[in-house]
């Protein structure tokens, strides 16, 4: 059976989601809810249903797998993880994943402030020139590892300004390592990729989709 994720019709929160579900193969469908166009934005086909689902802690993102709802995108990433045995073994790499999860969402939340302040334009040129020192601390908590929590890929992924991991090449060979992964690859040339969420955050792109259920094949 296939297993359900509900998100708005953007990456954001639900793209790590995506690409651990399509990296272990899993079999998913989607239920977009269009999130409408900025500034105003428009909530109401997720609004419409939010309490009706059964859900403990109604929000979006949420993963339904058979009777077994979840919500919040770091529980849902977690039980994937756990579920393909991605997750951390030794003490070292469970610590290391504790602490990236915590960056991780940290730095996400941090860029959609940013992105989706009507300030955005005056906000960039300081979220710019702080960029260079938050990802100096991910290059040295990655060190020589390819992989962030040990030898494999773990339940969070990064975001980057593409020019600022020029001055880190364990960053860069990170990137590309993640992206050469072939169900990695293959899904970022799909037409299920998504555009990045900042457009549509910021200056009202990206697709115009209204709420349906796409299927996904593992």
């Amino acid at each position: 059976m296939a297993v359900i994720l509900g998100y708005w019709d953007i990456r954001r929160l639900a793209d790590a989601i995506r690409l651990l579900l399509e990296y272990t193969a899993s079999t998913y469908e989607e239920k977009y809810r269009y999130v409408g166009d900025a500034p105003g934005c428009d909530r109401s086909q997720w609004l419409s249903d939010k309490f009706t689902l059964g859900l403990d802690f109604p929000n979006l993102p949420y993963l339904l797998d058979g009777a077994r709802w979840l919500t919040k995108s770091n529980v849902v990433l977690c039980y994937i993880a756990r579920d393909d045995n991605l997750c951390g073994e030794t003490e070292e790499e469970k610590s290391h994943e504790d602490i990236l999860e915590k960056e991780v969402m940290d730095s996400s939340n941090q860029l959609a402030r940013v992105c989706s302040s009507p300030d955005f334009e005056k906000l960039k040129p300081e979220f710019l020139k702080a960029l260079p020192e938050k990802t100096k601390f991910f290059a040295q908590f990655l060190g020589k590892r390819s992989w962030f929590a040990g030898g494999k890929p773990a339940s969070q992924t990064c975001m980057f300004e593409p020019k600022c991991l020029e001055a880190f090449p364990n960053l860069k060979a990170f990137v590309a390592g993640f992206q050469d992964l072939k169900k990695m690859s293959a899904s970022m040339k799909s037409s299920y990729f998504l555009p990045s969420h900042v457009l549509v955050l910021v200056w009202g792109a990206g697709p115009a989709h209204a709420a349906w259920t796409l299927p996904r094949r593992g």
